[in-house]
């Protein structure tokens, strides 16, 4: 992986990638690093008091990815972009770091290990694979639904669609996240990134197995936790996971749902220290 550039910046530091782009980020805490990879129309606002709780024990990276936040971006994407970004900041702590990643940030922290980068341990939450017959995926038109909305400029159109055709929530919840200006100014100001997320997912959503081949260089320890009270294909996306890998397992947390990490990251911050120190 290529090397990158650290400078400071206004508000935490910065780093820049294999292809210049500039990518935010904060440090905080002491002891092993850990680098967290949000999940879709996330920046690192979202993961912030999870950052605050591992930093207890860690060193910890809380970045916003290309296109969010304070980070920069390039006018071509590929999920190669951002496994080059999480290589940078491995790189600016010392060349290694485990990975946190939440929804598709996990399966991005997935392809950044399969891709070679130097991952000690992979800790994610619900990777949104769907993997069964039956189970509920997004259109198979998505993409191309959400680009044709962008491309009108109907950014807003664009979230909604993603939240209540992809994630599941209902309209009105939706509806009520538009009365807080300042929550959904920050959602559609993410929503040029949603083709990422889709292409970071690329097939693993037909409801069909997981391909072996595809994740053969993720070969270090790896824990996926699901949420009790999610939906069951979340469960046997988790199995499936675990199944393919050579050194994964897979924990239920009771009571919690998909937005765990946002809504309640104390339940979640507990199980993934203890993973991360395991010997």
């Amino acid at each position: 992986m290529a090397s990158a550039r650290e400078r400071s910046a206004g508000t935490g530091d910065l780093v820049v990638s294999a292809d210049g782009t500039e990518i935010a980020f904060d440090r905080s805490g002491t002891g092993p690093a850990v680098v967290l990879v949000a999940s879709a129309l996330a920046d690192r606002s979202d993961t912030a008091k999870l950052a605050a709780l591992l930093a207890e024990d860690f060193t910890v990276i809380n970045y916003d990815r290309r296109g969010r936040g304070a980070s920069g971006d390039a006018d071509s994407y590929t999920p190669d972009r951002e496994i080059e970004d999480i290589a940078a900041l491995v790189a600016h702590v010392g060349g290694s770091a485990s990975l946190f990643g939440s929804s598709s940030g996990a399966v991005l922290a997935l392809r950044a290990a399969a891709a070679g980068v130097d991952v000690d341990r992979l800790a994610l939450y619900e990777p949104p694979f769907v993997v069964a017959d039956g189970d509920d995926g997004p259109p198979g038109d998505l993409a191309q639904q959400v680009n044709a909305l962008l491309a009108d400029g109907r950014d807003g159109d664009a979230v909604r669609y993603f939240m209540t055709r992809v994630q599941g929530m209902p309209g009105a919840a939706v509806f009520f996240m538009k009365l807080m200006p300042k929550v959904w100014a920050n959602l559609t100001g993410m929503a040029r990134t949603l083709p990422y997320d889709i292409a970071v997912m690329g097939d693993t959503q037909r409801g069909e197995p997981l391909r072996p081949e595809e994740w053969q260089g993720v070969t270090v320890p790896t824990r996926v936790l699901t949420g009790g009270k999610s939906p069951a294909a979340f469960r046997r996306a988790a199995d499936a996971v675990t199944e393919i890998l050579p050194r994964a397992d897979h924990r239920v947390l009771p009571g919690l749902g998909h937005g765990a990490v946002v809504m309640t990251p104390r339940k979640i911050a507990p199980q993934i220290t203890e993973f991360l120190k395991m010997s």
